[in-house]
């Protein structure tokens, strides 16, 4: 299994950007595929997971009507779109994939760094 982000880098507040997750070895519908963030100092924050299988995506409240996650089943990549960036979007972008909810803890890329400035 093969999980690689990419799409990370630096961008002035209001801005976006959108990160790829590009996976091998699993199929992204068929797995709950999301993102996690961690920013120095603070705490492992969920950001969002897509469970194609159940028709359900959740947002973490901080990103919510700013991000949308979709997947390209012919690329096996999963994209988060993210809008209006804020600075304190700033953090290491993970991508996971896990069965039947997402977590650290199952498949992850090495993560693609967010900056974003004011």
């Amino acid at each position: 299994v093969r999980i690689e982000e990419s799409g990370g880098g630096l961008v002035q507040a209001g801005g976006s950007l959108r990160l790829s997750c590009a996976v091998s070895g699993f199929t992204v519908d068929d797995y709950a595929i999301g993102w996690f963030r961690q920013a120095p100092g603070k705490e492992r924050e969920a950001v969002v997971c897509f469970k194609k299988s159940h028709y359900s995506t959740g947002y973490a409240d901080s990103v919510k009507g700013r991000s949308t996650i979709s997947t390209d089943n012919a690329k096996n990549t999963a994209y988060l779109q993210m809008n209006n960036q804020k600075v304190e979007d700033t953090a290491d972008y993970y991508c996971v994939g896990d069965f039947p909810t997402c977590t650290m803890e199952g498949y992850r890329g090495q993560g693609t760094q967010v900056t974003v400035s004011s």
